[in-house]
């Protein structure tokens, strides 16, 4: 296959970011103002454990879109239908409170002479999941990120998801599900482009 490599300036992502210790240390205040105590046994290795595990839940932000889809393919044999990887898992969390959002992407786009690596789709769908979200935004995220950088002829997105912020806090209301679209070119002018995407996307 013929690929295209797009080179994108990289910038440095830790200039701002406070020290291990610092977080660490942050860890341990909250713990205190939840009403524990960081100094005894079963808590003592919590604060490096959590920022442990927040270097990979929000790995998103040390990554970037542009270097993940910067490869593409020319050499498609004249394929230029609908592209769509749908049922991609990802965990995210909520900006607003900072607890989870479980679901599932769905990303098509209709190529214009070029194609994505399959797997560059769910990266994407990881990158943006990595990072403090809102959904909407999420959804436009992705889409803007395939758009620009493919160019294609259109991009859909859809995503469902539940929102622990709704299941674990406020009105708790467990099982309830939150769907966001974003669709741009063909998917947005035409309604039979639109429509085939739900349609596939539903299927089983």
């Amino acid at each position: 296959m013929d690929a295209i490599v797009k080179n994108f300036p990289q910038t440095n992502r830790d200039s701002d970011r406070p020290s291990q210790q610092e977080a660490e240390e942050a860890v341990r205040v909250l713990l205190r103002w939840a009403g524990e105590d960081p100094s005894r046994e079963g808590l003592l290795e919590t604060p490096a454990r959590v920022v442990k595990s927040y270097r990979e839940l929000f790995s998103g932000y040390d990554m970037a879109a542009e270097d993940v889809l910067g490869r593409t393919f020319e050499e498609v044999a004249g394929y230029d239908d609908m592209v769509l990887v749908k049922d991609i898992p990802f965990y995210s969390h909520c900006e607003h409170h900072m607890v989870p959002i479980i679901g599932k992407a769905h990303v098509a786009y209709m190529p214009d002479g070029r194609v994505l690596g399959l797997s560059k789709i769910a990266r994407v769908v990881e990158i943006y999941g990595r990072r403090l979200q809102t959904q909407e935004k999420m959804t436009a995220q992705i889409a803007r990120a395939i758009d620009d950088t493919l160019n294609p002829r259109g991009v859909a997105v859809l995503i469902e998801a539940e929102h622990m912020c709704m299941a674990m806090r406020g009105v708790q209301k467990q099982g309830s599900t939150t769907l966001t679209t974003t669709f741009t070119g063909t998917f947005k002018t035409e309604p039979a482009d639109q429509a085939r995407f739900m349609t596939m996307v539903r299927s089983r």
